[in-house]
């Protein structure tokens, strides 16, 4: 087993891309195109599946801030997408992060994929500019990383679906990048790395931005980087815009509570 067998060459020397991506604005972070394999990441395209016809592994975000599918834990992924996932989450891809990013704390891979693996968002979907969970929710992990890879072929830029980064005035985004077929970006999380998709997708019916995300982890951060105690997803408004941050029961419960217990608790607040 070799990063090689999934990663394409000009991304494999992640020690020469440190300098760049500790410097990138509005935070550190990399875009790195045609970053797998495309035959692998082609058939994951494939085996994809329709998140809105899925009844189990699947959660459904319905509010002011975010229409979007995403898929729960491993059960739902093809195999195309766990055998990529294998690797993703894999001690050599975790020494690559490290080497990348200039990270000192050990990296660890999240196996529950909490918040992470299949994501889909149809047309007039969005995810409003945010700063991402702090805490890992079952195991106690800082989070520190994100990746994203975005499988969608034939992309349309007038469809928008822009991953969009913003500074801490949240004016004009400083980065935007196309949801594009095997288009990744690797970006640092704190409580203070706000990013988003938040304009509706314009993108035609039987079209969607399809993506697969990994989150990663460690034991430990350095306190710059936080603020305040375990905090779940930060919403934040941009500049002109008029956006209810109050805080969302239904969608939070969606994210942290296991499908079992979240049934009970629907009854109970009935």
């Amino acid at each position: 087993m070799k990063l090689s067998d999934v990663i394409n060459d000009q991304w494999l020397a992640p020690e020469e891309m440190r300098e760049g991506y500790a410097a990138a604005k509005p935070f550190p972070h990399i875009v790195m195109e045609n970053f797998i394999k495309p035959d692998l990441l082609d058939t994951v395209v494939e085996e994809f599946p329709d998140l809105r016809a899925v009844k189990e592994g699947v959660i459904r975000f319905e509010n002011q801030r975010e229409i979007k599918l995403a898929g729960r834990g491993m059960g739902i992924l093809s195999p195309a997408a766990v055998s990529l996932t294998t690797y993703l989450n894999s001690d050599l891809f975790l020494q690559y992060l490290n080497q990348l990013t200039g990270i000192e704390e050990t990296l660890i891979s999240d196996p529950y994929l909490e918040g992470g693996g299949y994501h889909e968002i149809k047309r007039s979907g969005l995810l409003k500019v945010h700063a991402d969970f702090n805490r890992h929710p079952k195991l106690e992990l800082d989070r520190r990383l994100n990746l994203l890879i975005y499988l969608n072929k034939d992309w349309d830029e007038a469809w928008g679906g822009q991953l969009q980064l913003f500074d801490n005035d949240l004016g004009d985004p400083v980065v935007s990048v196309y949801p594009k077929f095997n288009t990744a970006v690797i970006f640092s999380t704190t409580s203070f790395t706000y990013h988003g998709h938040p304009d509706p997708l314009m993108c035609p019916e039987d079209r969607s931005r399809r993506s697969l995300a990994y989150y990663y982890f460690s034991t430990g951060r350095p306190q710059s980087e936080v603020s305040g105690e375990k905090h779940s997803t930060l919403f934040r408004a941009r500049s002109g815009e008029n956006l209810d941050n109050g805080f969302d029961l239904k969608g939070t419960l969606k994210e942290f509570v296991p499908p079992i217990l979240l049934k009970t608790v629907k009854r109970v607040l009935r």
